[in-house]
């Protein structure tokens, strides 16, 4: 169980990283394919949205052929074809197929792995575990950073993507191999996602899942590379460093908001305190958009670490979740959160157009925006109902 684990961590590892590349691919596709920012953020916007849309089915799938059938059939098909196309894109159109298909192959990795923890390990560990696995995960973000410019430096980008495609097929192949699935529910007990929405104590931590991730995962995933390269002047390598600081700063939040629900014996405070100091991060850096890069940065790492309440989220609902409807239930979450985050990506494309055309400031538009509607989702979960294990 423990080497399966180890191999679907990898497969988030690539999750993660497919998630946050195009940030310092931007300037490359640009010259090489003709890709706006506003072509990217329909692409990254179509990786979220269907890795949104497959938690559905991935859910059911989880409940019933188990995790390692469904993580590694989807990763191989979807990641790596997909990853194969991108090395092969001449046009903005197939880079947007070829991110469709990645968010396909990783929408169950994650979700397969929380439900190995939700039925094998203690309920009183579920956030501290979700969030050590994010936080290893989130080494993906790192390699779509600094080291991704590297290597697109050294070798070129459509060399780089090949490789990734090859890598993503071993990973998926290391899952069937060593992946073992839990014990079946001995239970006559049916249920859908119909009966989890019927869960009102649900509705508030929706919300804040709706919001919480979003910002940070646009702004690492896609807009630091435009608005360093446009307000700054950054280089590649000059991005690839932003977003590494961006990253390690979220690799470090989900380690640190891991224990803190037995730390402080609350959930929900936890997660709208660290989200309020999220929000307060995007006024500042709205405030001083353009005022220095490194400034930028620290409040970017700030951003960062503070939007990494996702394990903790995931774990409050998980307390409200029926065990037969596990699989269902935390890909339900994970459905708000990564739906919420990909709904972004594609608003706040239109959303940078009209504002280049009507004000100086149309990074600081986008750090506004990103700002409400983080404010918005912590005024609707200050009615949640705190609980946990």
């Amino acid at each position: 169980m423990r080497f399966g684990l180890i191999c679907l961590l990898l497969g988030y590892v690539l999750s993660q990283f497919y998630r946050a590349f195009l940030a310092v691919l931007a300037p490359t596709l640009a010259i090489d394919i003709g890709a706006t920012p506003q072509d990217l953020a329909f692409a990254s916007g179509l990786w979220f949205l269907t890795f949104a849309l497959m938690q559905i089915p991935v859910g059911v799938l989880l409940d019933r052929a188990g995790p390692r059938r469904t993580a590694a059939t989807l990763l191989a098909i979807g990641g790596g074809g997909g990853a194969a196309i991108f090395a092969l894109a001449s046009t903005p159109g197939h880079v947007a197929i070829a991110m469709a298909l990645i968010g396909v192959g990783c929408s169950p990795v994650l979700m397969a792995t929380y439900y190995i923890f939700a039925r094998v390990y203690p309920v009183a560990v579920f956030a501290t575990l979700a969030g050590v696995s994010i936080g290893i995960g989130s080494l993906g973000n790192i390699a779509g950073s600094a080291p991704l410019a590297w290597a697109v430096q050294a070798f070129g980008w459509r060399e780089t993507m090949a490789g990734m495609s090859v890598v993503t097929l071993l990973v998926a192949a290391l899952i069937w191999l060593t992946v073992q699935d839990p014990a079946r529910l001995e239970t006559t007990q049916r249920g859908s996602v119909l009966d989890l929405l019927k869960i009102r104590a649900l509705w508030p931590v929706f919300a804040v899942m709706f919001v919480c991730y979003g910002p940070a995962a646009s702004l690492r995933g896609l807009w630091v590379g435009p608005y360093a390269a446009d307000v700054f002047g950054a280089d590649a390598l000059t991005i690839g460093n932003v977003t590494l600081v961006m990253g390690l700063a979220m690799v470090a939040g989900n380690f640190a908001y891991g224990p803190l629900d037995r730390l402080f014996g609350t959930r929900k405070w936890v997660i709208f305190g660290g989200n309020a100091v999220g929000a307060l991060a995007l006024l500042a850096l709205w405030g001083v958009t353009d005022r220095g890069l490194w400034l930028s940065a620290a409040l970017l790492a700030l951003i960062g670490f503070a939007g990494s309440s996702f394990p903790m989220v995931v774990a409050h609902a998980r307390a409200f979740f029926p065990a037969h409807l596990t699989g269902r239930g935390v890909t339900l979450v994970n459905l708000f959160g990564i739906g919420g985050a990909g709904l972004l990506q594609f608003t706040t494309g239109p959303l940078f157009r009209v504002a280049e055309t009507t004000t100086a400031n149309p990074y600081g538009v986008l750090f506004l925006a990103f700002a409400l509607l983080t404010l918005a989702g912590l005024a609707v979960y200050a009615f949640a109902q705190d609980r946990t294990d």
